[in-house]
């Protein structure tokens, strides 16, 4: 029976190498990016992608590749040869700040980068994580990476509670109440920078969008389960799609 850190552990190398399987850190990015979850029972700790290793990429990242730190950033378990990754003042300022988040992303999405960059806005293309980009992303203007505890603090408070952040030129984090909410949640994110950058190559910079009103009256609907013709199968119960996730996880296994 593992224990509650290996399997923590577990489920946060699965979720480094569902970035690569998902496209978000492959080729010249193979090696870039990390996922972190807070530890249950102890949340001034998480779990995290370290760096260091002989196979340095995420794709290749097993349970014992992670390292355990504290929320100021110190490594306190892991391998001896391994160290944190070098942004972990990204997941430990956050963690300290906004005690509801239990998983953090950071990665370096291809179009994600490219809008920053481009100084392009990211506006609801497709339904897919429309409510995430529903207003436009706050922007850490450096390119640097997050090194010390004043750029980590820097970041995180101006990301504030919001579920994602963009850093110009450099990539994005995202965050959630456990893993597969953060990874989605920078999944779609991709996704919608990916459509806006077609539509502005397409159209320019001037490019229509999906109407505010229509992303709300999406996010606004009545519960599936208290609909006539699902109350009696779903009994009173939220549906659940946990499976998306099952499947991600079983990929990469």
């Amino acid at each position: 029976m593992p224990t509650e850190l290996e399997d923590v552990q577990k489920q946060t190398a699965a979720a480094n190498r569902i970035l690569t399987d998902l496209g978000l850190a492959v080729g010249v990015t193979s090696a870039l990016g990390h996922v972190s979850m807070r530890v249950p029972s102890e949340p001034n700790k998480f779990v995290v992608k370290g760096r260091e290793y002989e196979l340095d990429a995420l794709s290749e990242m097993q349970a014992d590749d992670m390292v355990v730190c504290d929320t100021e950033g110190f490594k306190v378990g892991g391998r001896p040869e391994l160290t944190q990754c070098s942004e972990i003042k990204i997941h430990s300022c956050i963690y300290k700040t906004q005690p509801q988040v239990n998983s953090v992303v950071h990665v370096h999405p291809r179009y994600t980068v490219l809008l920053s960059v481009l100084g392009v806005t990211i506006v609801p293309m497709c339904q897919e994580g429309a409510p995430l980009v529903r207003n436009p992303l706050k922007v850490y203007p450096h390119v640097k990476t997050i090194q010390t505890d004043e750029e980590g603090m820097d970041l995180a408070t101006l990301m504030g509670s919001d579920k994602a952040i963009l850093m110009q030129g450099h990539g994005a984090v995202t965050t959630g109440k456990d893993l597969e909410e953060s990874v989605t949640a920078m999944l779609q994110l991709e996704e919608q920078a990916r459509m806006n950058y077609l539509a502005y190559s397409a159209a320019g910079r001037d490019y229509p969008k999906i109407p505010l009103e229509l992303v709300d009256a999406m996010s606004n609907r009545t519960p599936l389960h208290e609909l006539p013709h699902f109350r009696d199968v779903l009994q009173g119960k939220e549906p659940q799609r946990g499976g998306i996730w099952a499947y991600r996880v079983a990929r990469v296994s």
